[in-house]
């Protein structure tokens, strides 16, 4: 029997509990298509998966993204053919050689992105589009406030917003990820852990921001609401320092009637259509210039221990990939 190396997670935990495995390599069934990985996408999201914070059947595999050549087509499939590269988001097990999917799960990618951009970006840069076009649709002009600025979704979204004519107001850990934040269309970036932190990010929005995009939670809640026009939205799409304790109605009435809400990916992935309409949105901006795929970070498949551990301890900037 043919096997493939694949990373799996028997108990959930620290980054130390991944192994990488031999396993038995997938075959595709009817309406699947078999996919021999070139790169694999790694996001904040997989070390949900991996600590339990977002549970999962165990054992499980990990990753949400990637890209490759489709090496078998199951019956049924007659849109793509073996050699043609594709790439998805949102489905499990990405961390392999291989991975079988079904057809309605994958985008062509076109030449003029490489498979490490479409494998970095697609997760990423598909949050960004319904970020800024479903959850709060942005029509340029606006002040807004995005944290983890320097981020792989960060770094995406100082880019879009600038193309929108957008003026992006964002927070980075340290001073080389909010210079990182400007050059990549951040208006202004300050430092999240500075004690006059309220104050700078107020004088740019002095009767406040009508949205706040937050994915680091726990530790920037409460500076948010606080930030918020009347009316205004706090975007929480991931908890990169622990998930938010409560959401208390009374403070978000006594803040200005203001809205809460938590999107998801893969909500959004759901609709008929999405996907590859968002696809074509964001290799779009990549051919055109206006997006840079920005992969600072490669790792070889045996050290996605280190990967994770490099993404959780705020480490890295941009995109990272595990190279199978």
């Amino acid at each position: 029997m043919s096997t493939i190396r694949a990373v799996r997670v028997e108990t959930c935990g620290p980054a130390e509990q991944m192994t990488v495995q031999n396993v038995p390599e997938p075959m595709p069934a009817a309406g699947q298509v078999r996919v021999r990985m070139s790169a694999c996408g790694i996001n904040l999201i997989d070390t949900y998966h991996r600590s339990g914070l977002y549970p999962l059947p165990l054992p499980t595999g990990l990753g949400c993204e990637g890209a490759g050549v489709v090496d078998a087509v199951g019956e049924g499939v007659d849109d793509l053919e073996v050699g043609e590269r594709v790439a998805f988001a949102m489905a499990m097990g990405a961390y392999a050689e291989a991975i079988v999917l079904p057809r309605a799960s994958l985008v062509r990618i076109p030449d003029s992105v490489s498979d490490e951009q479409a494998a970095a970006v697609l997760l990423k840069a598909m949050t960004v589009d319904y970020l800024f076009n479903n959850t709060f649709p942005l029509n340029g002009g606006e002040t807004i406030l995005f944290h983890a600025a320097a981020g792989g979704v960060g770094l995406i979204a100082c880019q879009w917003a600038k193309h929108l004519g957008v003026e992006l107001i964002g927070t980075a850990s340290t001073q080389e990820k909010c210079d990182l934040a400007i050059r990549h269309g951040a208006s202004h970036c300050y430092l999240s852990g500075d004690p006059e932190l309220a104050d700078k990010l107020r004088q740019h929005a002095p009767e406040g921001y009508p949205v706040v995009y937050d994915s680091v939670g726990k530790s920037t809640y409460r500076l948010s609401l606080g930030l918020l026009a009347p009316l205004g939205t706090f975007v929480s799409f991931g908890n990169a320092s622990g998930p938010i304790d409560a959401v208390v109605p009374g403070e978000l009435a006594l803040g200005g009637s203001l809205y809460f809400t938590r999107p998801t990916l893969a909500t959004h992935m759901a609709r008929a259509g999405w996907m590859q309409a968002s696809a074509d949105r964001i290799f779009g901006l990549i051919s055109s210039g206006a997006l840079s795929v920005e992969i600072n970070q490669r790792y070889p498949l045996e050290d996605v221990v280190k990967a994770h551990n490099d993404l959780e301890g705020r480490l890295t900037t941009g995109s990272s990939v595990l190279i199978p």
